[in-house]
């Protein structure tokens, strides 16, 4: 059975983790063990996975007695010692007493078992899907701001309307385009795209806003829009796309300053990790599907 199509306007990004992964298969067999669902709280949601092999292990599930107890049955079901669990089996697990864990809530593992012949389809159904982020700036904020989200799932596209601003090195989850007007590019934008608007300069900063402004009165889908600046800054602009014709509800949809509240140093990692963690709240990634893996590669 072929794998999944990606999320539409996702992009596709391998793991370390699942490169170690079918590096491994072509040399040994191994279980797969997914997270299928979660009742309560679990330390991983569903869609998590690792892979165990005769003397190793790939990924995580949480830790814990969870995992130690699912890394011994699939090792079992590895070895096929009876009494081991099944083939595609789902078994659930009580977080609770008879665990040693006091999350309190219920995991349901499925096991499978997997070789070289389930590679192609592994691939495509474990590679994280990676929801699209625009950056609009290549100083030094911006450049802490991607260098922090290319640990998280999020595709940048790195933008600016200067020539060799970007570094030469770049993680291959980060694009960047020159746009000259710089704001020529928002219309080009992925949907679900999250904006993050800190260019060299004001009046650029504004054109942006004015072209995100405009593409949400027309499409609606962008999910965030964010500028970097003070109060003040956000009050200058504000009166001038008032009297360009923006509503106030249409204006409330960019959020100036960014960043979570609370975190106050100016250093630009510092800014980067506040911006991070807004995204993360706010405008989340999808997480993968549960049982995507398994339903990919078939039963065999």
């Amino acid at each position: 059975m072929a794998a999944p199509a990606p999320a539409q306007n996702a992009r596709m990004m391998t793991p370390p983790a699942l490169d170690d992964c079918l590096d491994r298969l072509a040399r040994e067999d191994g279980v797969l063990v997914q997270v299928e669902a979660t009742q309560g709280s679990a330390p991983r949601e569903a869609g998590t996975w690792m892979a165990v092999w005769r003397g190793a292990l790939t990924g995580t599930i949480g830790g814990g007695q969870l995992e130690y107890q699912a890394i011994a049955a699939a090792r079992a079901l590895l070895q096929g010692q009876g009494g081991s669990v099944a083939q595609n089996a789902v078994v659930r697990y009580p977080l609770g007493p008879t665990l040693g864990q006091c999350c309190g809530g219920v995991v349901f593992l499925r096991y499978r078992r997997i070789g070289a012949a389930d590679a192609a389809a592994l691939r495509g159904a474990l590679a994280d899907r990676l929801a699209p982020v625009a950056l609009f700036g290549g100083g030094h904020v911006g450049g802490a701001i991607v260098r922090l989200l290319a640990g998280l799932p999020y595709a940048v596209r790195w933008i600016d309307s200067r020539d060799g601003v970007f570094p030469p090195a770049l993680p291959a989850q980060v694009e960047t385009e020159h746009s000259e007007p710089v704001q020529d590019a928002v219309a080009a934008l992925p949907a679900g795209s999250r904006v993050l608007i800190m260019s060299f300069s004001h009046a650029e900063d504004l054109d942006i806003v004015i072209a995100c402004l405009q593409r949400l009165r027309t499409r609606g889908d962008l999910p965030f829009v964010g500028l970097i600046g003070s109060k003040t800054k956000w009050a200058t602009f504000r009166h001038r796309l008032e009297a360009r014709g923006f509503t106030a509800e249409e204006l409330a949809r960019i959020t100036c300053p960014i960043g979570v509240p609370g975190i106050t140093g100016k250093e630009p990692e510092v800014i980067a990790v506040a911006v991070a963690a807004q995204l993360l709240q706010v405008a989340p990634p999808q997480a993968v599907p549960a049982a995507a893996v398994l339903q990919a590669a078939g039963a065999r």
